[in-house]
């Protein structure tokens, strides 16, 4: 009998204990369950996404070697759309603006790369600002071209974005700025870079010469 009074104290406690504390237990427990059923649902939605982008990222090339700028151009709008977080979505936007670039849709070229300046990473939007700089060259938007290259870039692509202030002076008859922008282009880039031949090319067409040379 002592063991079955102890027995019967004991459940008492737990009763008290649970009328006092069940409530919480579960709550709680609901709010791990919950936790880790958003966590295992947020990475399998993530893998979904992932998945899919892909998919269509090539749909996207195949269009793109088809030389199909119509169905390139709405692959591109869905990723941006619908996956705008993945690096499908800013590697279909380059895509994308290349395709409308050569179809001569100058408007969509920038509208993507302007999409990918305000949505990439900063490596994106380093790529992008020196690509729309190169349309708006196309168009002789000179003044909009330089304020594209206006912006912070990382240290990696001070060359190209050299290279590209080259060539807008060089456009506008700015003979001493391009040489100077040329210059730095040819000192930053790594020697083993093919694109530093070609704009000691450009340098050398208008009489200058590398500041390492000229040293």
């Amino acid at each position: 009998m002592a063991y079955d009074l102890e027995e019967q104290e004991q459940l008492a406690t737990l009763k008290a204990w649970w009328t006092q504390y069940g409530n919480l237990v579960t709550w709680l427990l609901i709010a791990a369950l919950a936790a880790y059923a958003a966590s295992s649902g947020w990475n399998y939605y993530q893998r979904t996404q992932s998945a899919q982008a892909g998919q269509l990222y090539e749909e996207l090339q195949r269009a793109t070697t088809a030389k199909d700028n119509a169905k390139v151009q709405r692959a591109a709008a869905d990723l941006t759309d619908k996956f705008a977080r993945s690096a499908y979505a800013q590697m279909g936007a380059f895509a994308a603006a290349k395709s409308a670039f050569e179809a001569n849709d100058l408007k969509a070229a920038k509208a993507l790369l302007q999409w990918v300046i305000d949505n990439g990473t900063d490596e994106y939007k380093a790529i992008a600002r020196i690509r729309l700089a190169g349309v708006l060259l196309d168009e002789k938007a000179f003044d909009d071209a330089l304020k594209a290259l206006s912006a912070e870039f990382p240290v990696e692509f001070a060359g190209a974005v050299a290279d590209r202030k080259g060539d807008i002076f060089a456009a506008q008859g700015k003979a001493e700025d391009a040489r100077a922008a040329y210059k730095v282009a040819v000192d930053k880039m790594d020697e083993k870079n093919p694109a530093r031949q070609l704009i000691q090319l450009k340098l050398d067409a208008i009489g200058g010469a590398s500041a390492k040379t000229a040293a």
